[in-house]
């Protein structure tokens, strides 16, 4: 009899341990099909993001490089262009200036990536104009951002083979759809907003920031100077990357790559961005900030920043190994007594 009781009650536990499975399984499936859903929605966002971002009126290659480069196969460098195109600030895409520079290089064997801030009063040759002028204005060239990675090239001698152009809009955007970053503010900040008014209030110390917040810490630079800016940039750029890889920013991908193709232009294409993102395989590069080293200048009257000269070698010569292209000996800077320089006229609002 203590048989068959113990046979008639294991029997009802199998069938019920059967339906478990299947709820698990079927549960799991539809998580599945869920996130390849997603997988699928996000690669159509994407891809009309950056069809939309697109800019195929430029140069198909540097006039550095032999031939094309690939991301990922390649060795490469990005240049991110920040610039005002508001009509708030007087700005149009005619003549609006560059408001931040920096130069990405990346290595593939090491997995790194060297970020040089250029800072905006940079007094430099600028082919599109015939003569020296600040590194901000190229930008005002006909040619917009094409002039200022040709003056970029120049000065550096070393290949811009993508760019990445960005309006305070797409920055706002970006941030706030990766729900803030955070950062470490310097100082107390009470600075200007997106509209020229004052009404960002920050306090010292590391913080999550939302868009806004976050443009006002990269533009100003009235309790520092540029190398800090280009520092404060940096730091956003790298706590930006930070949060879009982690895992808590998956779910936002769609708001973000919509922030990116309304706000953004870029000579790369859809193809060579999903290559591109094969640099996080093995979870983020080492980044290292490059800095130029230089000195006021306001021998003509007007205020440039002079890069010394050994400081622009040593520069180019760091990027130039880290694309793993041939050393330039001797670069020839900017002579800001050059009688051919341009009278700066304009008025910086930051």
């Amino acid at each position: 009899m203590s048989d068959n009781k113990s046979t008639s009650v294991r029997k009802p536990v199998k069938k019920k341990s059967g339906k478990v499975w299947k709820i698990i399984l079927t549960f799991l499936l539809i998580i599945l099909l869920a996130i390849g859903s997603y997988l699928v929605y996000l690669y159509f966002v994407g891809k009309s993001a950056a069809d939309k971002a697109y800019d195929d009126s430029g140069r198909v290659k540097s006039d550095l490089r032999e031939e094309q480069v690939t991301p990922f196969k390649d060795n490469v460098s990005i240049l991110f262009v920040g610039v005002d195109d508001s009509e708030k600030r007087g700005q149009g895409e005619n003549n609006s200036r560059s408001d931040s520079l920096m130069l990405a290089t990346l290595n593939n064997k090491d997995h790194s990536v060297k970020l040089l801030s250029i800072p905006r009063d940079s007094y430099v040759t600028i082919p599109a104009f015939g003569y020296d002028d600040k590194i901000t204005h190229a930008h005002t060239a006909p040619t917009g951002v094409q002039s200022t990675i040709e003056t970029v090239e120049k000065m550096l001698d070393v290949p811009v083979d993508y760019y990445f152009e960005l309006n305070f809009d797409s920055f706002i955007e970006i941030v706030d759809a990766l729900d803030g970053i955070e950062v470490d503010v310097p100082y107390d900040l009470h600075e200007l907003d997106e509209n020229d008014k004052r009404t960002v209030n920050l306090k010292k110390g590391v913080q999550v920031v939302n868009g806004r917040e976050a443009l006002a810490l990269a533009r100003t630079r009235h309790q520092d100077n540029d190398f800090k800016r280009g520092e404060r940039q940096q730091m956003i750029l790298k706590a930006i990357a930070a949060k879009a890889t982690s895992v808590s920013s998956f779910t936002k991908y769609d708001s973000l790559l919509t922030a990116i193709g309304d706000n953004m232009t870029t000579n790369m294409t859809f193809k060579q961005m999903k290559s591109f993102f094969s640099y996080l395989q093995d979870g983020m590069p080492s980044m290292e900030s490059l800095k130029l080293e230089g000195s006021d200048d306001m021998s003509t009257g007007v205020y440039y920043f002079k890069i010394n000269d050994e400081s622009l070698l040593s520069t180019s010569q760091t990027l130039q190994k880290q694309l793993e292209l041939p050393q330039t000996s001797d670069l020839t800077p900017a002579d800001p007594e050059n009688p051919n320089a341009a009278t700066d006229t304009t008025t910086d609002q930051q």
